[in-house]
């Protein structure tokens, strides 16, 4: 194709020509009709009357989103997309284009469950070998590939933050578009496929999950419903906080409000909760004392600085802070977006940069050279930090004190070295994972996109799966008869370990004396959608 040969030009240097228009060389390829399409009509498609091609959507000016799910700079820059989408909805359509990087990404079910969990409403085509992604000679997740009204390339750009300039891109093709023929919204024959198991669901992709035994309690960040749960340690739901709808609203437990909470970190002496408000940027305390929701640090701004850094905890923009963890009178924070371990003083009340330069590589060393990719989940025995550094599939291990170093336990410590393979240190492969917590002598790890648990030696990188069948799904037992759909999150307590098994929307249990999985089951507790909110005890 034309794009194969000259390649797609960036017009970052071009951004907006003053009175001279953008420049416009290469047509656009045509998307396959034989891929698997989401949020598409599925009948039409079956016909061979796909509606979402370029020819059929001349008129129109559209933008591409090349994306993957695991991708936490995609997922930045959704709400970049949605604003967008409804500003210009009479003149322009976004196409998500999934191209997987890792290999459980391929699968149209992943990517539809990935839809469903962030809320996405425009078409969405599974691009699973990155056929589209070559085509259009993309190279970094995100690009955004913006076209014409008569089907022509007229920007590529990639990265965050880039909404100011797709804004004034698609303000100046509308001027320029201006009495061409358009294509109503309502001629694309969109199909939104609403999950309605989720939306009935009593939990919806809940991420983590934090055990008690002292107080026989259970908290569970249930993500998708925005909100926390709080049961005892068999079941009966004792507290819901959040009301449902993703915001930032602090005060009662009755009206507070998050979006999309994920690490948590329970202070039995003080009964206080403090939560990872990750969509918010945030970090929120709940004390349980006087039942109310605080923000402790964050500005509600997610910051675009990557440099180590960090101030007055309220003054600071934080990027995504995904899991924490406390020890004495610090917050230890895995800042997935900014790819680096923050540290919280709760008596200075500041925040900073621990470690790690915020370039985006798995680099073990000290201060000035240690790198992680998108840490998710993290935990400690008191003597270290240990980290489940996701986008590099690798286990990594940070000292604590004034001069940490950080190395790596087990995994391959490359940004594309993933796999299955049990065995020790540089020999393991997992597959993008997410969850850790330490107990009875050993790291506990959700090997999330292998859809497995398993177990490390923090001294000998020794790693061994305990369940899990490889394959998404969900059922109870033993061994390799157990499925998980991405699990994430993961407690210990009581010689259990409980996991937050994301895409199942469930809780499961493994006895470690047994081996033996099971699911929770959890007493009065109901989906946001079907029952009176806020009833907290």
């Amino acid at each position: 194709m034309v794009a194969n040969q000259l390649g797609i030009k960036h017009f970052q240097d071009k951004l907006i020509g003053k009175g001279t228009g953008l420049m416009v060389n290469v047509r656009a390829p045509e998307l396959p009709q034989n891929f698997t399409w989401i949020n598409c009509d599925r009948e039409a498609a079956r016909e061979g009357d796909r509606p979402l091609s370029i020819k059929s959507l001349r008129g129109r000016i559209v933008i591409i989103d090349f994306w993957t799910k695991s991708c936490i700079n995609c997922l930045h820059v959704i709400p970049d997309l949605k604003y967008l989408e409804q500003k210009y909805s009479k003149y322009l359509t976004i196409i998500g284009v999934h191209s997987a990087k890792f290999e459980h990404e391929q699968h149209p079910d992943s990517v539809q469950q990935a839809v469903w969990r962030y809320g996405i409403t425009h078409p969405v085509i599974v691009d699973s070998d990155r056929y589209i992604w070559q085509q259009y000679a993309v190279k970094a997740w995100p690009t955004f590939v913006v076209i014409n009204a008569t089907g022509y390339i007229v920007a590529t750009v990639s990265g965050e933050g880039k909404r100011e300039f797709l804004d004034n891109l698609v303000q100046q093709l509308i001027e320029e578009s201006s009495g061409q023929r358009t294509v109503d919204q309502e001629s694309l024959q969109l199909n939104l496929e609403p999950d309605q198991t989720l939306r009935l669901s009593p939990l919806a992709f809940p991420s983590k999950v934090i055990a008690c035994q002292q107080s026989n309690s259970l908290f569970i960040a249930d993500t998708g419903h925005h909100r926390l749960v709080i049961a005892s340690l068999n079941g009966e739901t004792q507290a819901v906080i959040g009301t449902g709808s993703p915001a930032w609203v602090d005060g009662d437990l009755e009206i507070a409000q998050f979006c999309e909470p994920m690490g948590m970190v329970f202070d039995y002496e003080q009964q206080v909760i403090y939560v990872a408000d990750t969509v918010n940027h945030l970090l929120r305390k709940i004390d349980l004392k006087t039942r109310q929701v605080s923000t402790i640090a964050g500005n509600g701004t997610q910051s675009r600085y990557l440099f180590p850094h960090g101030g007055k905890a309220l003054e600071t923009a934080l990027n995504s802070p995904w899991d924490l963890v406390k020890i004495k009178d610090k917050l230890y924070i895995t800042m997935a977006g900014s790819h680096q371990i923050w540290m919280m003083d709760l008596a200075q009340e500041t925040i900073h940069c621990f470690i790690g330069t915020g370039a985006e590589f798995c680099v073990d060393g000290s201060y000035e050279v240690a790198a992680f990719a998108q840490p998710s989940g993290i935990t400690t025995n008191g003597d270290e930090l240990f980290i489940a550094d996701s986008e590099s599939s690798s286990i990594r291990a940070v000292t604590l004190g004034d001069f940490p170093i950080v190395r790596t336990i087990c995994g391959s410590g490359q940004l594309f070295g993933f796999g299955d393979v049990d065995g020790i240190g540089e020999n393991v492969r997992l597959q993008h994972c997410l969850g850790i917590t330490y107990g009875a002598g050993y790291l506990w790890v959700t090997d999330t996109y292998n859809h497995k648990l398993k177990r490390v030696n923090p001294t000998t990188g020794e790693c061994q799966t305990i369940c899990g069948s490889g394959k998404a799904g969900l059922q109870d037992g033993f061994g390799t008869d157990v499925y998980f759909s991405e699990p994430s999150g993961l407690a210990f307590a009581c010689n259990y370990l409980y996991i937050a098994d994301s895409n199942n929307h469930a809780i499961r249990r493994i006895n470690l004396n047994s081996q033996e999985v099971t699911t929770f089951q959890f007493t009065m507790l109901c989906s946001p959608s079907v029952c009176i909110p806020n009833e907290n005890k």
